[in-house]
């Protein structure tokens, strides 16, 4: 896919590398954007590059595509709602310790 921007680069990540979260996080308000509408979101960033880890690059909007919210009234429950979209799809790296 051709990116809008490289995601290692400046626009995309300040300079290092950013991965999931983070990388959708830069894009949001806290105290400007919530209550935020899903759609309208994702209209604007969808096409922008997510590193999942390093060798794997998806849109944003591949991560949503997993989200069932129409909007979100803060931070955390954005986050959670990624965060669940994340691991139902394949998009997640983390390993849970025991």
């Amino acid at each position: 896919m051709d990116w809008p921007h490289d995601p290692d680069g400046e626009e995309g990540s300040e300079g290092g590398r950013k991965y999931g979260h983070a990388v959708i996080a830069k894009k949001v308000d806290e105290d400007q954007d919530f209550p935020l509408d899903v759609a309208a979101f994702v209209d604007q960033y969808g096409d922008d590059p997510v590193r999942i880890d390093h060798e794997t690059v998806v849109s944003l909007r591949d991560i949503f595509e997993g989200v069932d919210a129409e909007e979100f009234g803060d931070f955390v429950e954005m986050h959670r709602a990624l965060g669940k979209a994340m691991r139902a799809n394949g998009y997640w790296f983390y390993q849970e310790s025991s």
